[in-house]
Order: C-alpha cells, then structure tokens, then sequence
C-alpha cells in the first residue's frame, strides 16, 4: 500500500510516508474508541429495554458513570495523537520539504531556468506544495484509516448478522468505485486549470513589468483586456472543474447515505421474521452513525486528491532533474581557461559547435562576434552556470563539470552588463561579494570601485536602502555597486560582459577606471560588443555561427583586412560618424 508508487503518487518523501503511515493508525484507534462510546450507549440501552420489557431493576450508574470517564480520557488522548500525526508532524514537514525544494533548485544547472517560466516555477514553490499540504494533513491519513476500520468493523459485523451488515455497509464501496472511476476527469479538469492559472499569471506578470512600455504605446486597453481574457478562462476552468467533481462527490454521499435507509428496511424485515431483534438493529443504526463519520471529510476533499496528482507530478519531475553536482574540492594548477571542442545547445537550436580557446592567466581574452554567435554561453559554460554537452573546459587543468559549482564559483567573479541588486543597504548589496566582510572592507571596495563619492550623497550613506534592483540608482551607480562586490571576493578569474556599453561618458570613464584595478593580474574573459573597447586585450577570440572563425592579437586581426575582426572594427569605425540631422 506505502510502496513507491504511492510514495511517488502524492509527492512523499520518506518521511511523509512514515507520517501518513502514523496518521493512519491513530486515525484507526480514534474510530475503534468512538465506537466504543456507541457500545457504552447501547449497553444502557440493552439495560433499559430489560427493564421495560421484563421488569428487571434499573441498572448502577456507577459502571456507567467509570465507562464514560474512560471513554472521555481515551478520546481525549487518541484525538490529540491523531492531530499531532496528521497535521503537526505534516506541517514540520512541509517547511523540510520547501527547503529541500529550494536546495534542489539552487543546485540546477541554469539551463533548467532558461526553460522554465517564473511564474511556474513559483506556482510549484508556493501553490502546488499548498495543495499537497493540504492533502498529506487533511485527507490521507483520515481516508485510509477509515478503510481500515471500516474493513474490520465489516468482519465483526458479520458474526451479529450479514445481512444487516451488507445493508449498512454497501454504499460504501459503491460510493468509492464512483468517485475513483471520475478520476481521469478530475485529472482533466485539474490539468487544464493549472494551465490556465499558469497562462494567467504569466499575462499578469508581463503586464506589471512591462508597464512603462504599454503606458507609452497607449496600449492599456489591448493589454487590460487580453489579461481578463486569461482570468475568465482560468475562472471558467476552475468552475468546470469544481463542478464535475461536485457532482460525483455529492453522488457518491447521496449513495453512502442510502445504506441508512436499506438498513432500517431490512432490519425491519428481519424483525417481523423473527431473525434479529429489536436490539440488534438498534447496534446496526448505532454503527452506521460512526461508519460514515470518517468518510465525510474524505469525501468532501476527495476531488483535491485527485487533483493533487497535478500537482505532486509537478514536483516529482523538478526533483528528478539531475543537479549540477561534483567535488567540493578545486586545487587548479593555475587559472588558465581551456576550451576544448566544446559543444552547446537547446532542444530546438545549436548554440556552440566544437568551440575551443584558452584563457590565460594573467591576460585579457575577449570574446566577439555577431550577435547569437555564443559570446555570452561561452561565459556561462566557463563558469558552469549551464552544463557542457559536448567537449571538455578546464580551469588549470581541472575538468569542471567534475567541481561542484558552488565550490568552482569561488574562483569567479562576475560583471555584466544587467546588474542585479537586492532591496537592501548598498553595504548589504556589497558585502555579498564576500560572506562575513567586516565594514571596513566593504567601504575599501566601494572606494576602489568609486562607488564612495555617490553613496556619500545619501541620506543614510552606506545604510541606505536602494529600492527593488536597485532602482534608487542610477545604471553607473548600479554598475559600480557589482564592480565593489567583484573587488571585495578578489577572485582569480573575472567574467566581464562589456559593462560600459550603455552608459555616458561621464560614468563609463569612472567604471573602466574601477575596472582597471579589478582586471589586474587576473585571468579575464571578456563578452566585447565595441570593437574599439577590446583593443587593448591580449587575445581576440572571434566567434560566428556558434564556432570560432579566428583568433588572436588585435593587431594581427587588424592587419588582414580580409578577417571577420577587420570587417566588424570597420563597419563600428563607421557608425561612430552617424549623427541626428
């Protein structure tokens, strides 16, 4: 019953399962004590009816009275085991599972982001893991410990009369067989709803960011409309949906409730034969009251359940991706980046094709090309951000698709062109580069990045929050804020997108000048898109169509007319000449 597949159906770690497995069993004993207390009211009823019927003395109260003190004690304790299993234990659990999600997402290559949206991604984060949870604490536990005790209640019910037994107990699987047989509709319905919420939210999404830009086109109106287009299709779904499991979950209750009827008429006919007596119906009706009890809740959540296979599948297929793991040890023999025959692409197009180049320590290398030529992947895949499918890339001759990427990105600083920063004190957004930095470091790194003249301007210096991404700054400002983070890790390769390229001239001089102290000495792979701001590299790795049509010192690309390099310096020398008439 607890194997892999139901393991793998609703999303269980193993713990989930131990905790369903427990959830189950005080659930069980709750059932058995409640039906204890009918035993304890029937035993007073057999008692009284003696005394009606054949004149016997009115039972002690006493054993009832010490009856009811233990059933009370019983019930009490074995309620609160069952909450503590069902849903305390769940919801420790839950928080082990977010984190254990967050983890597992952390360590992805991120190639899985490239393909995945946001806005699913945080729909199986928050959502999806909401539904599960409400499942793994309301509805499992309860419903299969209510097959349990129904199916042992069943047998004793057998030796009183079994025909009365059938008649009590048939809506039961009947109801059952219903609503598991609307399975592959609610998982229809479930299906089309999750995507129809995920298509919403993305529209929501797109108009949020994108509102300067719709603003400035006068396109309120189009957009406005096509995202209530996508609510009232995601509304219409969830209502299809809500309502086809409505309908079996009522049928089925309507047909659990019929064993009430088929009870009393069969009991009844049982009486006037002569087969039972008036008592033992009256045990029956007492049973039937309590049989059902721990099937309500079961089947008002039964739809979720079915619609939680959406969902747990979701999160299954995240956990089985393959994370990007490896050594948590990287000694390189130096920093030297080698590509060798590297190879790169999505599903639907080629990216790399059997690049390869070395950057050397110590040196500039700049990568250009057209654009899509695979500047920027070639960055990525040398810091391991998207994992190789073809080829090697060593770092001073250390293979790095065998270095765990947490541990290889200690050797890298990053600086590209569209910074992240975080809604926090520009101290804060600095001191990431360097877990633990002291103050005193991170104010020398704003220094040396010339971050220390505008930050001074602030109300409250380096204590001054910059607003989501930074937006309380300025592009220069934001640039030099990453440039303080990159000096303050200090570490032995640099990655740099050419990050001056859209800022004036003011600020670009003041970014080259921070980047300047950066670059020393380091090993530096450069993504150039001005040809005259490479001029002064090392080395020129000139890539077209995903592969490398040459390479080498900037003047001795220069100096051939015919090469690819000569040809892009020409056409940008060019440009430079273009005014607003």
């Amino acid at each position: 019953m607890f194997g892999e597949s139901f393991k793998r159906k609703y999303a269980l770690t193993d713990s989930g399962v131990s905790n369903t497995k427990k959830g189950m069993f005080w659930t069980v004993i709750v059932n058995f004590v409640v039906m204890a207390g009918m035993g304890i009211l029937y035993l007073l009823m057999e008692k009284l009816m003696l005394t009606r019927m054949d004149g016997a003395a009115l039972p002690g109260l006493s054993f009832f009275i010490v009856a009811v003190l233990v059933f009370t004690v019983l019930s009490l304790i074995t309620h609160f085991q069952q909450y503590r299993c069902t849903y305390g234990l769940v919801y420790g659990e839950i928080k082990t599972i977010r984190l254990s999600l967050a983890e597992h997402l952390r360590k992805l290559p991120l190639s899985f982001f490239a393909k995945r949206d946001v806005a699913d991604l945080t729909e199986t984060i928050l959502g999806d893991i909401n539904r599960m949870e409400h499942v793994w604490s309301h509805v499992l536990g309860y419903l299969y410990g209510s097959y349990v005790s129904t199916a042992v209640i069943a047998v004793m019910l057998i030796f009183y009369d079994w025909q009365l037994m059938i008649a009590c107990l048939w809506g039961v699987p009947v109801a059952f067989a219903l609503l598991f047989g609307s399975r592959r509709c609610a998982k229809k319905y479930s299906t089309l709803a999750k995507q129809a919420g995920l298509t919403a939210s993305d529209a929501m999404q797109e108009a949020i960011e994108t509102v300067r830009e719709i603003q400035a086109t006068n396109q309120e109106e189009r957009c406005l409309s096509e995202v209530y287009e996508k609510i009232d299709a995601h509304e219409k779904s969830l209502i299809y949906g809500e309502l086809s499991a409505g309908i079996f979950v009522n049928a089925a209750s309507v047909i659990m409730r019929l064993g009430v009827a088929t009870t009393i008429l069969t009991g009844a006919g049982l009486i006037l034969s002569g087969s039972i007596s008036f008592m033992t119906l009256f045990l029956f009706l007492l049973v039937i009251t309590r049989v059902y009890a721990p099937f309500d809740q079961s089947l008002a959540l039964i739809a979720e359940v079915f619609m939680s296979e959406v969902s747990a599948r979701r999160l299954t297929e995240i956990h089985e991706i393959k994370n990007a793991s490896g050594e948590r040890t990287f000694t390189p023999n130096g920093h030297d980046i080698t590509f060798e025959n590297v190879s790169f692409g999505y599903s639907d197009a080629a990216i790399l094709d059997g690049v390869s180049f070395t950057a050397k320590e110590g040196e500039v290398t700049a990568l250009v090309g057209p654009s899509g030529s695979g500047k920027s992947t070639c960055a990525r895949l040398a810091a391991r951000l998207y994992d190789i499918q073809g080829g090697t890339i060593t770092v001073g001759g250390v293979n790095i698709q065998n270095v765990e990427p947490e541990t290889l990105l200690t050797d890298y600083s990053m600086v590209f062109q569209d910074v992240v920063l975080f809604d926090d004190t520009v101290m804060e957004n600095i001191r990431l580069g360097k877990h633990g930095a002291t103050d005193e470091e991170v104010i020398d790194a704003a220094k040396a990045a010339n971050c220390d003249e505008f930050v001074s301007k602030l109300p409250d210096g380096y204590q001054t929050r910059i607003g989501e991404n930074g937006a309380k700054l300025s592009g220069g400002e934001r640039q030099r804020i990453s440039i303080a983070r990159a000096l303050l890790k200090n570490a032995p390769i640099v990655l740099l997108d050419e990050a001056t390229a859209s800022l004036d001239v003011e600020n670009e001089t003041k970014v080259q000048t921070a980047l300047s102290r950066l670059l020393k000495g380091k090993t530096v792979l450069v993504i150039a898109h001005r040809m005259r701001t490479v001029e002064a590299a090392d080395k020129i790795v000139v890539l077209k169509d995903g592969k490398v049509a040459e390479e080498g010192a900037p003047k001795t690309l220069l100096s051939n007319k015919d090469s690819l390099f000569s040809r892009m310096h020409a056409l940008q020398s060019e440009e430079s000449n273009w005014s607003v008439k």
